[in-house]
């Protein structure tokens, strides 16, 4: 054979005389000879190194062959050219793949790490994104392939950095590669590629470096593909069940693969514990799936504190996008890092970033994590005056028909504006106050408790210029409070008790707090009543309402209230005429032994009263009552 150009690659130059021997065998040696002396020694221009380099690969992948001499050639042929500048690298990985393809012998995989992985090197984006293209299912020669691609730390790092987006882009990542192919990347076809890379004897050197983001892409996925599974991914993944012993599920391979990752790292402890309290399960419920990512942070604290850090990191990073997704679960896990790494609660100006968007949102189980956010964080003074922008929003989730949100966000203001430096502004002022008064009749006595609480924090905290239309606001909370001072729950009587003063300061009314701090309460019932004739419709509409508390001792309280002597004078004659009567009611059941029946005795009555009164119930102030008696 002749001497090889240096300007040929070598298993071009085998190819070449290859080929030349074949057709020169089928020849008289008389032409033979002719043709030696006219035609050059190769027949592969070496003018264009990059065609013949993958034309020689292609003629390879074509024809199976593995013998000793092939794969020294092709790693000579990869060595020998400049990988670096190689403009058509997928071409190059999918002849080497449908090379090791069409080869059974184990040993032609053990052949090409070096070329390989000095291609991975130079170019891993068309690398890994072009073997997920044509191997996403991760047969037998992807996995070699994976295996010797992170088989070095300066490989294993750049490999690890490409299939990060992949996996956390929920179902198809959208790429390019360098030949201008834009079709689509399966997210599980670069969970399968990771689940081969965990099953390497010895794990990648960079793998802790990039676990949390690992870790929280594929949490993402356990999640989206519990959520949805489109028809595209369900076919891929029959597929991807035909070439292994796979789950039936693609979430739950997402989760063997948390586990596995886990393991690797050296925490089987996490990924017991998690298992004990059946958190894998609840991860695989779209429904419970926030409650076992909460239950996972809480058993991951016994991980190194730099990994939390990294992970509440990039946790920040997803909820801070303009278009998150997955927001809850990444919230719920956010929250337990916040509870189990106290260092991590400095990050609260970030927190403020995204939350006003969350508390808009529609979703009540982001405004209860978001709440119990700002409950950890707002301990800090600092963090209590930066929050004060919140204020409307705040207000306007006292609307919530559930008590944990509202309680919570009760919680929250009243650090609020007790961390503030100035006044509350009127408008602010008005608008909590109006939306306090329902909630003192709240089901929920923590919620009664701090509506009164926060009410009285009001009145001692509002600007000057904003009093005067405070006014009608404490007017109206005076009946109310009056009630709950005979409420059965004492935490409740006393804060009605503390802010009834506050009212009778704020209002200065001396003759009234004098009486509330003698403890003399009808007596106060009686002087409100005396000094505002004109509020009398009013107070008796109020009291009406607490007719029908749980509570008998206010139910009692509302009944005293409605027959006091003092509003048989009253101006209208139908007001007066029904206090007369229950006054009348009220002194003859009090002969009775039972209070219960007593108190069921004057509610038939009262019933009967309002009944032969259809003036009275056509009034604006008895539409309630009468509605809750049909």
């Amino acid at each position: 054979m002749a001497e090889r150009p240096p300007s040929v690659p070598r298993l071009a130059w085998l190819a070449g005389e290859e080929e030349k021997e074949d057709k020169d065998g089928d020849l008289p040696e008389e032409e033979q000879e002719q043709q030696q002396e006219q035609e050059p020694t190769c027949v592969l221009k070496p003018t264009e190194p990059e065609d013949t380099t993958i034309m020689a690969i292609e003629g390879m992948a074509g024809s199976g062959s593995c013998d000793a001499e092939a794969c020294a050639a092709m790693q000579a042929l990869l060595a020998e050219s400049d990988v670096s500048s190689l403009e058509h690298v997928p071409s190059v990985v999918r002849c080497i793949y449908r090379w090791l393809t069409s080869n059974t012998d184990v040993s032609a995989t053990q052949r090409l790490p070096n070329a390989l992985a000095e291609l991975t090197h130079a170019h891993p984006h068309d690398v890994v994104v072009t073997l997920l293209r044509c191997a996403p299912s991760c047969d037998r020669a992807a996995a070699a392939m994976w295996r010797v691609m992170v088989s070095t730390m300066r490989t294993a790092d750049k490999v690890l950095l490409e299939l990060l987006p992949v996996l956390a882009d929920w179902p198809l990542h959208s790429t390019f590669t360098s030949d201008g192919d834009n079709k689509d990347v399966f997210a599980l076809a670069a969970t399968r590629a990771l689940w081969e890379i965990l099953q390497l004897p010895r794990r990648p050197q960079r793998l802790k470096v990039h676990f949390p983001r690992l870790f929280l892409a594929l949490l993402s996925q356990i999640f989206f593909s519990t959520e949805q599974m489109p028809e595209e991914v369900d076919t891929f993944w029959r597929g991807c069940q035909r070439e292994g012993c796979l789950p039936t599920n693609p979430n739950s391979f997402a989760v063997l693969t948390v586990k596995a990752l886990l393991c690797r790292l050296g925490y089987e402890n996490v990924v017991f514990e998690v298992e004990r309290k059946h958190g894998w399960d609840t991860l695989l419920n779209a429904e419970t799936h926030h409650y076992a990512m909460g239950l996972l942070a809480r058993e991951m604290r016994g991980i190194s504190r730099r990994l939390r850090y990294s992970i509440a990191r990039y946790l920040v990073e997803q909820l801070n996008r303009k278009e998150p997704r997955w927001e809850v679960p990444a919230m719920a896990l956010f929250l337990e890092l916040l509870t189990a790494c106290p260092d991590i609660r400095g990050w609260g100006v970030h927190v403020l970033q995204f939350s006003p968007r969350y508390l808009r949102s529609e979703c009540r189980e982001m405004h209860r994590l978001v709440l119990r956010c700002f409950i950890l964080l707002i301990d800090r003074p600092l963090m209590a005056k930066r929050m004060t922008f919140l204020l409307p929003r705040l207000i306007e989730l006292l609307r919530d028909a559930d008590g944990e949100v509202v309680g919570k966000t009760l919680c929250v203001l009243r650090k609020v504006l007790q961390a503030r430096d100035l006044p509350l502004a009127s408008p602010i002022a008005l608008q909590l106050a109006e939306r306090l008064l329902p909630l003192f009749d709240s089901d929920a006595s923590y919620v009664q408790l701090l509506s009164i609480r926060l009410f009285r924090d009001v009145m001692v905290i509002i600007a000057a210029s904003g009093k005067k239309p405070l006014r009608a606001h404490i007017y109206q909370s005076l009946i109310p409070l009056l009630c709950c001072l005979h409420d059965e729950n004492e935490r409740v009587a006393e804060a009605s008790r503390e802010t009834l003063l506050q009212a009778t300061e704020f209002l200065n009314k001396g003759k009234l707090r004098q009486l509330l701090e003698m403890e003399q309460t009808w007596a106060v019932a009686e002087c409100l009543l005396a000094e505002h004739s004109s509020r009398a419709d009013e107070y008796l509409r109020q009291s009406l309402l607490y007719l029908q508390s749980p509570q008998e001792s206010v139910r009692e309280a509302a009944v005293r209230f409605i027959a006091l002597q003092g509003m048989t004078n009253d101006v209208s004659i139908s007001v007066s005429n029904l206090a007369a009567q229950t006054l009348f009611l009220l002194r003859g059941t009090e002969r009775n032994s039972s209070t219960s029946s007593r108190l069921l005795g004057m509610y038939d009555h009262l019933r009967s009263a309002w009944r032969r009164r259809p003036s009275l119930r056509g009034s604006g102030w008895l539409c309630c009552w009468s509605s809750a008696q049909s």
